[in-house]
């Protein structure tokens, strides 16, 4: 036998006695988008906690949330009924993080003639209070209060509280509304910025009180500068929703996050960013008409 016949003799031996190598799982297919949202899957905000900021470039739609920041809501609306905010600049955007407003000087230096508002970085989330749970991390939770990411204590933490409730916290995700600040925590004023992309290192040191729902594509059109340079963009008008006369206010209607549709929209950005997945990845649809 030949030297070559006796090589391919023990390798057909081996192959007869090898172990055949286990088939490697499919990955888990993300899940269908879900179908449209039905009529219960939507809600009206409340009017007297929307923000219409029409600016240069388009107009941006916010969604004010008290239940995060009470006292930075008030300031907010109360200078927009006075008109305080038009006319005033984009001052200072950085892309990739947030655009920043809300200063009479239009430099960074000033504010209104109200006094300052504490920080509220925290607040406290009562088994009251409406969530959506998007992320059971068991010490903490992941979800939404109505269209504001957050996260707080686990609301298992809650009946050893003394008020029965849990801390919790904004998350600085795109579009996000927070209250611009000097180094005093308690110096949040008139100026405020928008989020352009998610940016944790702000959490529980800067007030997170509202969100865009629509126009965040206005948000990131905001000419970039720091400081800006003349011609600067600008917000030609700020007007509470409840302040627009009824014939001429949009009609905005925003996904319910306790709904449905919405869980079925977690799950889905929950199996397709995986291990990476944050509440900043789940869409919140609205319409304005």
């Amino acid at each position: 036998m030949t030297r070559t016949l006796l090589l391919t003799a023990a390798l057909a031996a081996v192959a007869a006695t090898a172990v055949a190598a286990p088939k490697q799982k499919a990955a888990p297919a993300a899940p269908a988008k879900p179908a449209g949202p039905s009529a219960a899957d939507w809600r009206v905000p409340d009017p007297n906690n929307v923000l219409v900021v029409d600016t240069n470039k388009g107009r941006i739609i916010a969604e004010l949330i008290p239940e995060a920041a009470p006292k930075s809501v008030e300031q907010v609306r109360t200078l927009a009924h006075e008109g305080f905010y038009d006319g005033l600049t984009f001052f200072r955007v950085i892309d990739n993080f947030m655009d920043q407003t809300g200063d009479p000087k239009n430099n960074g230096e000033g504010a209104s003639s109200k006094p300052n508002v504490p920080g509220e970085f925290l607040f406290r989330r009562g088994s009251d209070m409406p969530f959506s749970l998007a992320a059971d991390q068991t010490v903490a939770e992941v979800g939404f209060v109505k269209s504001l990411p957050v996260m707080s204590q686990s609301m298992a933490l809650a009946p050893m509280t003394k008020d029965g409730a849990v801390s919790a916290w904004g998350l600085f995700c795109p579009g996000v509304l927070g209250m611009a600040r000097g180094e005093d925590p308690n110096s949040n004023n008139s100026q405020f910025f928008f989020m352009r992309a998610a940016y944790p290192s702000l959490e529980k040191r800067y007030t997170a009180f509202g969100r865009v729902i629509a126009g965040q594509d206005v948000v990131t059109a905001i000419k970039v500068g720091e400081p800006v340079e003349e011609p600067q963009d600008r917000m030609e008008r700020v007007r509470v929703l409840a302040d627009i006369p009824e014939k001429d206010r949009p009609k905005v209607r925003v996904i319910d996050t306790r709904g449905a549709w919405f869980k079925s929209e977690i799950e889905r950005a929950r199996t397709a960013k995986g291990a990476d997945f944050s509440a900043c990845d789940v869409n919140i649809p609205a319409e304005v008409k």
